[in-house]
């Protein structure tokens, strides 16, 4: 392993070995500081970023949020003091207060890095193996956007993705679902640089991952450069350019690394991979890497020569010039890429999908929700140019493919369907990364019991607060024929209590359509669409209950006088309880019907309103959906029931399984009539 690294040194510049040994001293003082975090990953890959970030990186610390500039992830995101070294050397708007509070409470130096696209973070790592996945949507993005949006000569989308990944990363499995992609689409603009230090947790990785990572990748399509010193500047470099030169492969740079760099008696150990050094071994670093300056003091020396402001605003003015010849030039398209990249909806998007759900009410037509959504989408579509999307190898059972869907591929991204293939978890990241990105939004098809797969992309998004659709069918034990393993019981329960995550559970045609049209304005969250498999009835509806769909629950059929029950029902058992309601009504009860498609919607209402569907005083009520009952406790209250799955389904027939579990007209009749006293 290569110690001496530096470049040709100046009386005005530091050399290179001193610029990232800043790195490990923010890094390694922080950590003490906070007597918590992990010190050896920052310490063991500061040369490999001083590299990048000083020469390669095309980035300003100015305007961190510039269209056009490199995206860069720390997919090993526990080295977060990296990171958080990187932004506050470099200019950004991160201060040394920051770093000194580092893992304290409403600081923006997290224990892992959190989304923060105004200060540079550009994506929440973390769970290992998800920010390589959000990078490969990310490179995607960029591939998409250049060939709808370039011209020639005026290529205002040229940007790379660089990703710092560690062997965790690699071991976890979405990272090779999310890869394979990545080669298949040749994202040839997609960088990997591989921290191959050979420690993990445990101790050395030898004695569990003996994968044969350059193989693998090189197996998936990608460009490999393999044991590079990951200490030696000049290697480093030259094994970047490579990759940079590459175009149609994704590239990963295998860089050779001892964890914990500088540390005389804790180097490549594992003791240096997620505890403080300690301070008599702090110490020992500052005299070993030749540091003697006080914790958290940056020399103005080195301070001047990280201070990338005036290389960064020089590479945005430079893309400005650009830009402003291709406003020019062509004005209608310069006009949707900053609508695009905005993320804003087109100016006729209100009346447009005013005037699309109508159409979809007025023809009053009876089918699966899934095919609901399918209409859907052919309504919406056309004004959505920015709507990406695909399925996990399911797409004639997810119908997510719209009339104006175009295939994307490694030779053709100027589509906007994406052939995932059985991914789940890893298109669900893939999709994160599209909408961090921006200019696209991102949606996605599978099976709503396959949602387990992918649930911690799901919960990722949500803590993000990003954007991605997530189209789940084949609802309930609706399915059958495929069986228990195949029919989702806890799982739309488990998507509600999720925060941030909004869930609906669509009864018909119409309340697929404002669901989607929900998802499709919602832009601080994901949105999950839960959808049957199995035919439904259009239910009619007043002008105010079509708006008041939107509120998430609303009455769909009432009676004249307050009611002596109420049904709560969404999704497939609406038409249960309607049926059920108008036979009781017919016979001189007083029944209320309340659809609850969404009841994240329903529970942010003001109290008038929530007061107004369920009146308090009206204690009998009955909750009916083909899930789990837990969750709806909390809307009939203690003398209400709820008619629900408290077991897995069986294999059989649709129509066997609904009556056999409960979901029937006599059942529910009977349980009416019985609060009732009937």
């Amino acid at each position: 392993m290569t110690l001496e690294n530096d470049r040709p040194n100046t009386t005005s510049r530091p050399d290179r070995r001193t610029l990232a040994n800043a790195i490990r001293a923010l890094s390694m003082d922080a950590v003490q500081a906070a007597n918590s975090g992990h010190p050896g990953m920052p310490m063991g890959m500061a040369d490999i970023a001083e590299v990048l970030w000083n020469d390669y990186l095309k980035h300003n610390p100015k305007n961190p949020e510039w269209h056009d500039r490199d995206r860069f992830v720390l997919s090993n995101g526990h080295g977060s003091m990296l990171l958080y070294s990187l932004l506050h050397l470099s200019g950004y708007r991160l201060s040394m207060e920051e770093i000194r509070n580092f893992r304290q409470f409403g600081r923006h130096t997290a224990g892992h890095p959190e989304r923060e696209p105004t200060l540079g973070i550009e994506t929440t790592t973390g769970p290992l193996g998800q920010g390589i996945s959000n990078a490969v949507g990310m490179a995607l993005a960029e591939k998409i956007l250049s060939q709808q949006f370039n011209r020639d000569g005026l290529d205002i989308v040229d940007h790379r993705t660089w990703v710092f990944v560690g062997d965790g990363c690699l071991m976890e499995g979405i990272s090779h679902e999310a890869c394979s992609l990545a080669g298949t689409l040749k994202l040839g603009k997609l960088i990997c640089l591989y921290d191959d230090n050979g420690i993990s947790i445990d101790g050395e990785t030898s004695g569990w991952f003996t994968d044969d990572s350059r193989k693998r990748f090189e197996s998936y399509g990608w460009h490999v450069v393999d044991e590079v010193d990951g200490h030696d500047s000049s290697k480093i470099a030259s094994a970047i350019e490579g990759a940079m030169a590459e175009t149609e492969r994704p590239s990963l740079i295998c860089c050779k690394t001892v964890i914990g760099f500088g540390s005389p008696n804790k180097q490549g150990t594992a003791s240096t991979h997620g505890a403080p050094l300690g301070d008599i071994e702090i110490a020992n670093v500052r005299k070993e890497i030749g540091w003697p300056h006080e914790p958290f003091e940056i020399p103005s020396e080195v301070a001047d020569s990280w201070n990338a402001v005036d290389r960064g605003t020089d590479a945005e003015d430079s893309w400005n010039d650009l830009w402003n010849v291709y406003r020019r030039t062509y004005p209608d398209l310069a006009d949707e890429f900053t609508r695009r990249m905005g993320g804003e909806l087109p100016v006729d998007w209100t009346d447009f999908a005013d005037n699309a759900i109508a159409e979809i009410n007025d023809s009053g037509v009876d089918m699966a929700t899934r095919k609901a959504s399918l209409l859907a989408l052919n309504s919406f579509a056309p004004a959505l140019p920015e709507m990406v999307g695909g399925s996990a190898d399911l797409t004639g059972s997810n119908l997510t493919k719209h009339d104006g869907s175009t295939v994307i591929s490694g030779d053709d991204a100027s589509g906007n369907y994406v052939y995932f293939g059985v991914r789940e978890f890893g298109m669900a990241a893939i999709c994160n990364g599209l909408g961090l990105h921006g200019g696209v939004m991102p949606y996605s098809g599978t099976f709503l019991v396959f949602s387990d797969y992918s649930r911690n992309a799901l919960r990722m998004a949500a803590l993000m607060e990003v954007q991605n659709i997530c189209v789940f069918t084949h609802d309930s034990i609706g399915l059958g024929e495929d069986g228990p393993t195949h029919q989702p019981i806890e799982h739309t329960a488990s998507l509600r209590i999720m925060p941030n995550m909004r869930v609906w559970r669509p009864c018909d045609a119409v309340e697929t359509a404002v669901a989607w049209r929900d998802a499709i304005e919602r832009k601080e969250g994901p949105t999950s669409l839960i959808l049957t498999r199995q035919g439904l009835p259009h239910q009619s509806r007043t002008i105010e209950q079509m708006k008041n769909i939107r509120s998430g629950g609303y009455i769909l059929r009432d009676s004249d006088e307050l009611p002596e029950l109420i049904l709560i029902a969404t999704g497939s058992e609406i038409s249960l309880a309607v049926n059920v309601a108008e036979e009781l009504m017919s016979a001189g009860s007083k029944v209320r019907v309340v659809s609850m498609p969404c009841t994240h919607l329903f529970d942010q209402q003001n109290e008038e309103y929530k007061e107004a569907i369920l009146p308090s005083s009206v204690t009998a009520r009955i909750a009916v959906e083909a899930g789990v009952s837990d969750g709806w406790w909390k809307y009939v209250g203690a003398r209400g029931r709820i008619i629900g799955m408290n077991s897995f389904g069986a294999s059989a027939p649709a129509g066997e399984l609904f009556e056999h579990f409960g979901f029937s007209h006599d059942n529910l009749l009977n349980n009416a009539k019985d609060i009732l006293g009937l």
